[in-house]
């Protein structure tokens, strides 16, 4: 299957998820062919009546040198002589996965599909061909530039090394913001699954611990008043409908009780990724962008702007990081209250070396997640013209970790709660069952003394491939 890109609105997070992590291709619908045939041609024209006008007009990358050499309009004889193929394949480092930069290539085509960018279809074309074909490497590091025309760089280099490029087209092949959009989009999608296995293991450690359920009454809802929290109170009673009757008399330990209220920040956090997704997908973010004719201007106009500057996406990128680190960090918590509480203690601990260990590990993982949470500044370090760098993929890269560092976090609460309701012989309620089952299969029920660490490795494993895996996606649905 493929996916049709008529116009740069049928750029959604939805169809991301089918060509950059499930792997469709792209077909560029015949209306979006003749709309950037036709807008080439009027830019084209523009150009033309510009330097009629003034021979000195300075339209940049086109009249002008990239960069620092804006300020002055290139001779003839300069234009003639400039490359065809990109400058700027510098950026070195580890690759971004190929899911992130098939979500790039996509991203790349909201500037063309409309027009703004003004490059002639075959150039769009070529960009979707890519996902036909093993895409070049992309790092994930070494990019410290205003905008992303490193990154960019490396991704298109070999196309335009192919291509016979006019001068707007090299600019447009780099300039914007397509990475920052495809990666918040992943941190957005990666989050959606994650979210789930979230409530459900946490929901599961609380029915291990026996803990009081009116912590997540339907009461609370009109008290709290707020959509997301409220969300998380209903999932959690869904979650432990038809739990054991027998709970603690007391109320539950603040971990327990605080549940709905973190699991909400999360919805929160979660909500505005997408929402930073959609708009980033969909968003002209050229330079120079160049504006359709209208009636007032019969040939357009261009104009430098700051739109490959994408401020929301590292903004949402942290603001989910940050949300999946206190997990981690309550997950640790509550390894600690499960391997203490009295209804759990006897059945998880049985002496120092069967599943005690765990919390050590637990700690690691709350710590590696708290090294890597907080705020992504706008970078000092630019120079001339660029003097401010963008940061998205530095909070790509810190969500990312963050992210691992969940899966492996929940995977030892999971552990542990499937072994305390082993070991007590209780079933879990009918919405847990299919994780419990899950955890078993993969971290087998202790009895005795074993090494746990392939064990943990495993599960993790198992749930970061259903965070990116789409057969598991779906098979977690049922």
């Amino acid at each position: 299957m493929s996916v049709r890109i008529a116009t740069r609105g049928d750029i959604t997070l939805q169809a991301l998820r089918r060509v950059a992590w499930e792997g469709e291709a792209v077909e560029l619908a015949p209306e979006a062919i003749e709309r950037m045939e036709r807008t080439h041609a009027s830019f084209l024209a523009f150009v033309e009546a510009r330097v009629a006008e003034d021979p000195g007009a300075l339209i940049y990358g086109t009249t002008t040198a990239p960069g620092d050499g804006a300020a002055v309009a290139l001779t003839p004889e300069a234009q003639a002589r400039r490359p065809t193929r990109l400058w700027t394949a510098h950026a070195f480092g580890a690759p971004l996965p190929d899911r992130v930069v098939r979500a790039i290539v996509l991203a790349r085509l909201a500037n063309f599909v409309d027009g703004h960018a003004a490059v002639r279809a075959q150039v769009a074309t070529a960009v979707a061909g890519m996902l036909d074909e093993p895409l070049p490497e992309v790092p994930g590091q070494g990019n410290g530039g205003a905008g992303e025309i490193v990154a960019l760089g490396r991704l298109f280099y070999d196309l335009s090394a192919r291509l016979d490029l006019e001068p707007k087209e090299r600019m447009a092949l780099i300039n914007g913001s397509p990475c920052a959009a495809a990666l918040v989009a992943d941190v957005a999608l990666a989050g959606q699954a994650r979210l789930a296995l979230a409530e459900s293991v946490f929901a599961l450690s609380a029915e291990a611990a026996q803990a009081p359920l009116e912590a997540y009454s339907e009461d609370l809802e009109a008290l709290w008043n707020d959509e997301h929290e409220t969300a998380a109170l209903r999932s959690l009673r869904a979650l432990l409908a038809g739990s054991a009757d027998d709970r603690q008399a007391h109320q539950g330990a603040v971990s327990f009780r605080i549940l709905p209220r973190v699991l909400g920040q999360l919805r929160r956090a979660q909500a505005e990724a997408e929402r930073a997704a959609a708009v980033s997908l969909r968003s002209v973010t050229d330079n120079p962008v160049y504006v359709l004719p209208d009636g007032d201007r019969p040939l357009g106009a261009v104009m430098s702007t700051g739109g490959y500057h994408n401020a929301r996406g590292p903004a949402a990128m942290d603001g989910i990081g940050s949300a999946w680190a206190d997990l981690c960090q309550l997950a640790q918590r509550l390894t600690d209250k499960l391997l203490q509480h009295p209804a759990t203690a006897s059945l998880l601990a049985r002496d120092e070396w069967t599943m005690k260990p765990l919390h050590m590990v637990q700690t690691w993982w709350a710590e590696e997640a708290r090294m890597h949470a907080g705020a992504t500044l706008l970078s000092l370090g630019g120079f001339g013209q660029n003097d401010v760098p963008s940061m998205s993929f530095l909070a790509w890269r810190r969500a990312d970790a963050i992210g691992h560092c969940l899966d492996s976090a929940l995977a030892i609460l999971a552990a542990l709660g499937a072994q305390a309701l082993y070991a007590a012989d209780r079933p879990p309620p009918p919405a847990l069952a299919p994780l419990v089952d899950e955890v078993r299969a993969v971290f087998a029920p202790v009895d005795g003394v074993r090494p746990l660490g392939p064990d943990g490795d495993a599960l993790a494993a198992a749930f970061a491939e259903r965070v990116f895996s789409p057969e598991r996606r779906q098979a977690s649905r049922r």
